[in-house]
């Protein structure tokens, strides 16, 4: 049975496109065929994780959501790009970096009923068992709707009172919606800080599991989004955490 992971966060700047890339490619390694959409189509850039050139997407959710293409043929095959060397597949769905796309959805938006549709068509035609999807931060009429056709959520947060304040926001919303499966993940995380009492802290406050606590990682920040971590730096505590949180989805 497919499952579809949504990836989201209350604010920006939580690191989630580079969980969601980490994430996904640690799913693909243990040989499962994993599909990724940039519904960030405000402010997309995950493709760049995956070492795909905005020069070569001849075709991207956008002109899937406008009627141009099948869903299907806006899926790039970018496991060599990232190193998977058999283990595993990934396909990604980016969408458009054109100033001129930007602005056309900002201003004319989308039919999300098309959106879920062609998540559906994306794992029936790609034969995906897992789909994840990087969502824009905040909450709208269309990160509701994503929200409730998946079977797990990873709310992203870090350890900040507005990030607090937000995420209890979502989880309400997310409960609401009758999510099957939420899991929390800390990122950005100071070392010295006591991670249990942190993790502790958070179930407490939210009633809601913790996957993974992400420190601060410098050889992460260096990176600078010029790959996927996880596979350049495969045992790395940061890539570990992945596996971990990789084990609680594919359980």
């Amino acid at each position: 049975m497919p499952k579809v992971v949504s990836i989201h966060s209350y604010r920006g700047g939580t690191g989630k496109s580079n969980f969601t890339a980490n994430l996904a490619t640690t799913v693909a390694l243990q040989g499962h065929r994993v599909g990724v959409v940039d519904t960030d189509i405000q402010s997309p850039g995950i493709h760049n994780l995956f070492g795909l050139e905005s020069e070569t997407m001849n075709k991207t959710l956008n002109n899937y959501l406008w009627g141009q293409a099948p869903i299907e043929d806006t899926a790039y095959d970018v496991s060599a790009n990232i190193g998977l060397n058999g283990n595993g597949s990934l396909f990604l769905v980016p969408s458009s970096v054109k100033a001129d796309d930007i602005s056309r959805i900002l201003s004319e938006g989308y039919d999300v009923r098309l959106l879920n549709d062609g998540f559906r068509k994306l794992v029936k035609n790609l034969q995906l068992d897992y789909l994840f999807i990087d969502t824009h931060p905040g909450l709208s009429k269309e990160t509701f709707l994503t929200i409730a056709i998946s079977h797990v959520l990873i709310l992203i947060l870090r350890p900040d009172k507005q990030d607090y304040q937000g995420t209890a926001v979502t989880i309400d919303v997310a409960r609401q919606l009758k999510v099957r499966k939420m899991l929390l993940a800390v990122n950005k995380v100071l070392k010295t800080m006591n991670f249990d009492a942190l993790r502790q802290k958070i179930e407490a406050t939210y009633d809601a599991s913790v996957a993974g606590i992400f420190p601060l990682s410098e050889d992460l920040v260096q990176l600078a989004s010029n790959g996927v971590f996880c596979v350049q730096f495969p045992d790395h505590y940061v890539s570990n955490e992945f596996k971990k949180v990789a084990q609680q989805i594919m359980e």
